[in-house]
């Protein structure tokens, strides 16, 4: 089951690897580029944490679910980082 830093790794390597103003990132997109997801045992809170975490002054959520953890969780990150 992937952890925390998989999924930050991985959060990390698509914000460095877009160009352009900003880039939108969807929690079900990331978990299944970790690997897990869709699966019995995924990790989708610990995803929509990590992405919640990696926030900073100018980004936005776009879309949240009605629980807040779910695979329609969308951020748009401000670039460059």
């Amino acid at each position: 089951m992937p952890n925390s830093e998989d999924f930050r790794s991985a959060l990390y390597s698509i914000l460095s690897s877009f160009r352009g103003d900003n880039v939108d990132v969807t929690s079900g997109d990331l978990h299944r580029r970790v690997g897990g997801y869709p699966g019995r045992n995924h990790a989708m809170p610990v995803c929509c944490s990590v992405m919640r975490q990696a926030m900073q002054s100018g980004d936005v959520i776009i879309a949240e679910p009605p629980k807040g953890n779910g695979a329609t969780l969308t951020i748009r990150y401000r670039l460059p980082r």
